[in-house]
């Protein structure tokens, strides 16, 4: 495991800390489980990104008659 070192405002990190007990954990643990979620959510980005790119000929905002919605 790499270490890393982050600069925050003291009362941010006594704070964090103080939430991070409130849940059992220490704030490294609570810190290395939300850096997974980050990294997780960036996989999503990409995900929406790759199929706005694959609906772009699509047209935001066009309008359809019931029969057209209705279509198969």
């Amino acid at each position: 495991m790499k270490k890393i070192a982050f600069s925050a405002d003291e009362q941010v990190i006594r704070q964090a800390k103080l939430v991070a007990r409130t849940q059992g954990k220490s704030l490294n643990t609570a810190f290395r489980e939300w850096l997974v979620q980050f990294v997780g959510h960036s996989g999503h980005a990409r995900e929406a990104e790759a199929l706005m790119m694959r609906l772009r000929h699509v047209r935001a905002g066009q309008s359809f008659t019931g029969d057209e919605m209705n279509e198969s």
